[in-house]
């Protein structure tokens, strides 16, 4: 697979700004009515938690998904900020749980304005999704959002049960995040699709799509976790070890190490994972066993088989704008730096 072109990467770019802006414009206009009356905490709250930056990829793929299933409309775009909140939430909640100071290079809702108010705003968001997705994409498009909700919680809980576990495999992995990660992105292109009226057969291949580019995403962020650039990514290295998080990276070399150094990998997970020197002695172990080009690896098959999930939504003579950008999509998740 080639990586996409300069060109590709400015023509995604363009289109990714531009529905982006126009997101936010719906998603301005929805909170003005929404939160008319409100609390003015509230308000500011839940200004700031939406508009201190965000790649804006859950509305990109709703968008997208609809316009290659034939729909372009006001209404699409606020479903695709329905996403965007119900997005915007779990991060809102996500550094609750971490007390997570910093995201995106900012301070995060907790930080800044208290646990309380973090855990409201993001509860409002989470009921305002809800309630524009059931309006909008009706019972079938309510169930299939809700199912990805459901799914996202119970894979963290997974996720918790798995701390550390050692005799975790690839296979619990993957259900992971899947659940996590995967359901809910597949489901931005699946209720996009069904929004536009598309047959059954399209809203299965662009739940696909979603589905493997949800898990590339999320294999690329267990690279970025070990390899990124704080100053790109925003974040910090060295989160996922110190959470005692089971990621490819480490999953591939736990199951090439020798015996001596998988008994290594053990006693550093065991031990105080805050100490840097256990870090740096995790990273030259998963380096060893070509953890982290096993994963990489990974990740490029999971954008290949995306990309051929998109064959059954490509028309007779020809393949429009919007599929080309779900293809450059794919690439650009496999090269991300952030």
């Amino acid at each position: 697979m080639t990586p996409p072109t300069p060109r590709q990467t400015a023509d995604l770019r363009t289109a990714t700004a531009a529905i982006a802006g126009r997101v936010e414009a719906v998603m301005r206009d929805d909170l003005a009515t929404a939160l008319a009356g409100c609390d003015p905490l509230l308000v500011e709250v839940i200004r700031y938690t939406l508009f201190t930056g965000g790649k804006r990829i859950r509305p990109l793929l709703t968008v997208l998904s609809s316009r290659c299933c034939g729909r372009d409309d006001n209404d699409l775009y606020l479903l695709a900020a329905a996403f965007e909140y119900l997005h915007v939430a779990t991060l809102v909640h996500d550094d609750v749980i971490d007390r997570a100071a910093q995201r995106r290079g900012q301070a995060t809702v907790v930080a800044r304005f208290g646990l309380t108010a973090a855990i409201l705003a993001g509860d409002w968001l989470h009921a305002r999704s809800m309630y524009l997705i059931g309006r909008l994409a009706g019972p079938s498009g309510l169930e299939i959002f809700c199912a990805a909700t459901l799914s996202m919680v119970n894979g963290e809980f997974v996720q918790l049960r798995l701390v550390g576990d050692t005799k975790s495999d690839e296979q619990q992995y993957f259900e992971v995040i899947r659940q996590k990660t995967g359901n809910l992105i597949a489901s931005t292109c699946a209720v996009g699709a069904l929004f536009a009226g598309a047959d059954e057969r399209r809203v299965q291949a662009l739940t696909a799509y979603g589905d493997l580019i949800g898990a590339a995403f999320q294999v690329v962020d267990d690279l970025l976790d070990f390899q990124g650039d704080p100053g790109t990514t925003g974040k910090k290295t060295g989160n996922d070890f110190v959470e005692g998080k089971m990621t490819l990276p480490l999953l591939h070399a736990l199951r090439q190490a020798s015996e001596t150094d998988r008994h290594s990998i053990e006693e550093l997970l065991a031990s105080d994972r805050t100490d840097p020197a256990s870090y740096r002695q995790v990273v030259a172990l998963i380096a060893r066993y070509d953890g982290f080009a096993g994963a990489a690896d990974e990740a490029r098959r999971l954008i290949d088989r995306a990309i051929a999930a998109l064959a059954p939504v490509t028309r007779a003579g020809g393949e429009d704008e919007s599929i080309r950008l779900l293809r450059e999509l794919a690439l650009y998740i496999l090269a991300r730096n952030k």
